[in-house]
């Protein structure tokens, strides 16, 4: 009885035995027959990703077959970026600061500028610009003139209007005007109800019964 017991274990040893030689000689050849990949002067297995040394925007994944690899696009900046930094080791590169970009144009933070005559901006914390629009008052009379630097149009001849619908004949404001020898026109001037109110036309009056022409033969 110990005599085949003793010829049992004997057998479960050189089983065990022989089992452990198998998988350590399996071992051995599955590393004998992995893949690597050589880049940047360095080994890589299957699986590792890496960059290109060449290229930081180029990163690739060693698999069985090769280096498989692609090529990071960048995403452009913000326009309103004020400082623009690349370091060497980074594929994009990284805006540092933001301002404010209003019209084409890219101010700084808390920065107060004046595109043109009429505007006051601020390029507010947030990187929004808020601007203030001067509110100008019609001008009196119907020849304004823009001058630079100069927000809203002046007058250089003073205040008028046209005489009539025709637009043909400028008086002066103020005064009434004799137009012909029967009419008189006058202006509406900032002593009227409802000065400049889109109305730029005189107000005229004509002698009754009168003709230019009698008018002048009596004078």
């Amino acid at each position: 009885m110990f005599s085949n017991k003793r010829y049992s274990m004997g057998i479960m040893r050189s089983v065990m035995s022989l089992l452990f030689c198998v998988q350590v000689g399996l071992a051995f050849s599955v590393a004998g027959q992995e893949n690597t990949c050589d880049a940047n002067g360095s080994v890589y297995y299957v699986g590792e990703w890496y960059f290109l040394d060449s290229d930081h925007c180029t990163q690739c994944e060693c698999t069985t077959e090769g280096s498989s690899c692609a090529r990071t696009e960048c995403t452009s900046l913000p326009a309103a970026c004020i400082h623009v930094s690349h370091y060497p080791t980074d594929c994009c590169p990284r805006c540092e600061k933001i301002g404010c970009e209003y019209r084409g144009e890219v101010y700084e933070l808390e920065q107060h500028f004046q595109p043109n005559e009429c505007e006051q901006c601020t390029c507010d914390s947030d990187g929004i610009a808020r601007c203030l629009v001067a509110d100008c008052a019609p001008p009196p009379c119907v020849n304004p003139v823009y001058t630079n630097g100069k927000c809203c149009p002046e007058c250089p001849e003073g205040p008028n209007c046209y005489v009539d619908s025709t637009r043909s004949h400028v008086i002066p404001g103020g005064e009434p005007v004799w137009v012909d020898s029967c009419t008189k026109c006058r202006c509406h001037d900032s002593g009227d109800a409802g000065y400049w109110e889109g109305n730029r036309l005189a107000t005229c009056a004509r002698v009754r019964n009168c003709t230019p022409e009698e008018a002048s033969q009596n004078n």
